[in-house]
């Protein structure tokens, strides 16, 4: 169902067509709706007794306005019951009961004045056309319910002073044009007020929805701009960071080693034979490989070690806080690991291998370039000297190296 749909409005009652639409807005005003309507259920008594006061005044202490006075009371009582019953439950201000019986035994009692007080029947006659727009007005109720009491109260009336007012026929005619208007007056407001306020509810849900709507595309761009941030540093085939994001992350490594003394090493990782590898069995069993390979260096690191592709088969490894002898041991127990795994191809009996340059940040050292080339230059020695092994840079070339550009 679209949302004009739902939110359609009966052409009479001017409520939601959709019953959970309308009673999920019923909840809604509930609490403002009860409060009204406890407040006009307490003016209403305290109405009616006042007016039983201004019976003593014009009737003195008659028979007639001992009979005025427990009807008046009577009203007054039933609606201080149904303030209770409603503060109690504020869910019964949508029922039928218990309010539409007391304001039922309210118009009756205006009615039944008609016969008690027909020397007053001017007052009585404006009296009634205001108790008809407050039922439509001041009485928080469903449209129907308010139809049904000031018909009731109209016709009532109107009826007791035909029946028991000797009053011209014109003056019941004019009341019945007043009593008329008040009706269309009040039922055309009522109506447009009732309309208005689920249009703004409506409105509210539109709004609510939208805003729901747009915290989703939000976060989902949001979501896309962190995985095209997070595809932009990293190597599709490995998983691991590129280039770019490795030496973003080694250039915070190196201010926090250089701003607190501490330790920083670098390990270069080449796979043995790839070049072999990829000849006699292809690229895509040496992509294989690669991924392998990254796989295990990437498993076997510290939380605080972390790993770039460097370039074709060759990695680098930062170690925070490592000092060459730390990063031996981890370079050592990375090259056990990858000697561990299987040849991509079952009929060579060797396994595959990788050769590992460790140099450490030397004294002096503000760049990750000079410590970077010493590892690699430490790579190639054991590249040359047989492969398959770990190798530490000579760290007096670091310094030397770093006195001269000093």
């Amino acid at each position: 169902m679209i949302a004009s749909d739902r939110h359609a409005l009966t052409p009479w009652t001017a409520e939601f067509t959709d019953p959970r639409l309308e009673a999920d807005y019923r909840r809604y005003v509930l609490p403002r709706t009860a409060g009204q309507l406890q407040t006009s259920l307490l003016v209403i008594a305290l109405l009616f007794t006042l007016l039983g006061m201004a019976d003593y005044l014009l009737l003195g202490a008659s028979p007639t306005f001992f009979l005025l006075l427990a009807l008046r009371v009577l009203v007054a009582i039933a609606c201080l019951l149904t303030w209770r019953a409603l503060r109690r439950r504020p869910a019964r201000v949508f029922r039928f009961l218990p309010l539409n019986p007391v304001l039922w035994l309210g118009c009756l009692v205006i009615i039944l004045i008609v016969p008690l007080r027909a020397d007053s029947i001017g007052t009585h006659a404006s009296a009634t056309a205001v108790a008809v727009m407050a039922l439509y007005l001041f009485v928080p109720n469903r449209l129907p319910w308010m139809i049904a009491a000031s018909l009731l109260l109209s016709l009532g009336f109107l009826s007791a002073m035909l029946l028991w007012a000797a009053v011209p026929a014109g003056v019941i005619l004019i009341q019945a044009v007043v009593l008329l208007f008040a009706n269309t007056v009040g039922l055309i407001t009522a109506r447009r007020l009732a309309r208005l306020q689920r249009e703004q509810y409506a409105s509210l849900l539109d709004e609510r929805a939208s805003s729901e709507r747009l915290r989703h595309e939000i976060g989902d761009h949001l979501h896309l701009e962190e995985r095209l941030r997070h595809m932009a540093g990293t190597d599709e085939l490995t998983g691991l960071d590129n280039r770019r994001r490795f030496f973003e992350r080694a250039d915070q490594e190196l201010r926090r080693a250089l701003r607190h003394g501490s330790p920083l090493s670098f390990c270069m990782v080449d796979i043995d034979h790839f070049k072999a590898i990829n000849d006699q069995h292809g690229h895509s069993v040496g992509d294989l490989v690669l991924t392998r390979v990254a796989a295990t260096l990437r498993g076997d690191l510290r939380e605080v070690d972390f790993i770039g592709r460097f370039g074709g088969e060759e990695f680098v490894i930062a170690l925070p806080g490592a000092d060459p002898a730390a990063a031996r041991e981890v370079a050592e127990r990375l090259r056990s690991r990858i000697s561990e795994l299987p040849h991509p191809d079952p009929g060579v009996p060797h396994r595959m291998s990788v050769t590992i340059g460790i140099a450490r940040l030397a004294p002096g050292e503000t760049t990750l370039d000079p410590v970077l080339k010493r590892a690699d230059q430490a790579l190639y020695r054991g590249k040359a000297g047989g492969r398959n092994t770990v190798v530490l840079a000579d760290e007096q070339e670091g310094v030397g190296m770093a006195a001269a550009n000093g």
